[in-house]
């Protein structure tokens, strides 16, 4: 077993132990990942580029900020499992589909 399915079976051992199954809808999971996502957009608000750069973010920044990345990963996985889908394989192949949208600039 990958990591992504380890922390796919993580997740839900998590979610069952809370009988979060009645929830956890593919509506509503994909609600939460837009949720989530707007609480990382709001780390960024009102940043310039610059101010947003790795190198020009405080240590307490950085720990929020993956905070939410970790909240719309767990949502997303939990997404995933439900669904049945295998992320490594459906990021593959929209990376070949992108391959040929966006092709190389040499």
């Amino acid at each position: 077993m990958g990591e992504i399915e380890e922390l796919k079976a993580e997740i839900r051992k998590f979610a069952d132990a809370r009988d979060w199954e009645i929830f956890h809808t593919p509506k509503n999971l994909s609600m939460a990942i837009a949720g989530e996502a707007g609480e990382l957009v709001a780390e960024f608000q009102w940043l310039t580029a610059d101010e947003s750069a790795k190198n020009s973010l405080s240590e307490a920044q950085k720990i929020a900020i993956g905070l939410e990345v970790a909240d719309v990963a767990i949502y997303l996985l939990r997404l995933a499992d439900v669904l049945g889908i295998n992320l490594e394989e459906v990021v593959r192949a929209k990376l070949k589909i992108n391959e040929g949208r966006f092709p190389t600039q040499d």
